[in-house]
């Protein structure tokens, strides 16, 4: 994980509910109706589908959920809500026991039972449905849930999500060039850093004195210690599971999308 992956929105990254078609290009949204379509197909019986939607480090796995939550919304006129897998990271005291902070955003650093347990509740359809909360600032878990209230979709995002892939209704993966996740991961971290300036308890406050030339070659190195070799071996493998593949282009519009 190294710094970050995809900031939310807000700081408390949990459940995102409403669509925002004001962000998402025409071309975008054309290409993401296929998409949508089958979705809508595949609600079934028990009248939510829920959705895994994976990829690497910094490569808008957060824009894309949001853009297809718009099409689903305009197109389908289907509710839907995006759950992030951060939420379900270990707390950083724990990962620091266990001695795997280093490795924190790999298969490992995640709470499994409780991630199976909310899939389940989504599955039974036992809303509102308690869902954790991470803090991109404070680079922690919040003791504090948010829920999940009745919806026709569940959106389930973060890297390593298509590892529940036989739980969902349709798998996507979010895909791009190693170097332009790499671009867009340092361009990530100096916004969060330049947004807790004025934050004394966030994670990056620990990094004020670094120019920001120095900061950029901390997370260079992150990213080739820790994000790479979790896309490479971890991430990027769950790409083969995916229903859907959506490949970005270099100015995160959307290059192509393969349905298998």
């Amino acid at each position: 994980m190294g710094f970050c992956r995809d900031p939310p929105e807000t700081y408390g990254d949990g459940v995102s509910h409403g669509p925002n078609p004001d962000l998402i290009s025409p071309a975008d949204s054309d290409a993401l109706r296929p998409v949508a379509g089958i979705i809508a197909e595949r609600l079934g019986e028990s009248g939510t589908a829920l959705i895994g939607l994976a990829g690497g480090v910094a490569v808008g796995k957060s824009t894309a959920a949001n853009a297809l939550r718009a099409v689903l919304d305009q197109h389908q006129r289907l509710t839907c809500s995006i759950v992030s897998s951060d939420g379900f990271l270990l707390p950083n005291s724990s990962l620091l026991e266990q001695g795997i902070f280093h490795r924190k955003g790999f298969p490992e650093s995640y709470d499994r039972d409780a991630i199976n347990g909310f899939i389940l509740a989504i599955q039974d359809r036992e809303f509102p449905v308690a869902v954790p909360m991470y803090d991109h600032l404070i680079h922690d878990v919040l003791e504090t849930t948010t829920t999940v209230d009745t919806t026709d979709v569940v959106l389930f995002e973060g890297v390593n999500t298509l590892g529940f892939s036989s739980s969902f209704d349709l798998s996507i993966y979010i895909d791009a060039a190693e170097s332009s996740m790499r671009l867009w991961y340092l361009d990530r971290v100096l916004e969060l850093r330049r947004r807790s300036v004025d934050e004394p308890s966030a994670f990056f406050a620990g990094f004020a004195s670094l120019s920001d030339e120095e900061f950029a070659e901390r997370a260079e190195s992150i990213w080739e210690a820790v994000n790479l070799p979790n896309l490479l071996e971890h991430i990027e493998p769950t790409r083969a599971m995916a229903d859907v593949v959506i490949m970005k282009a270099p100015d995160h519009s959307i290059a192509s999308v393969t349905i298998r």
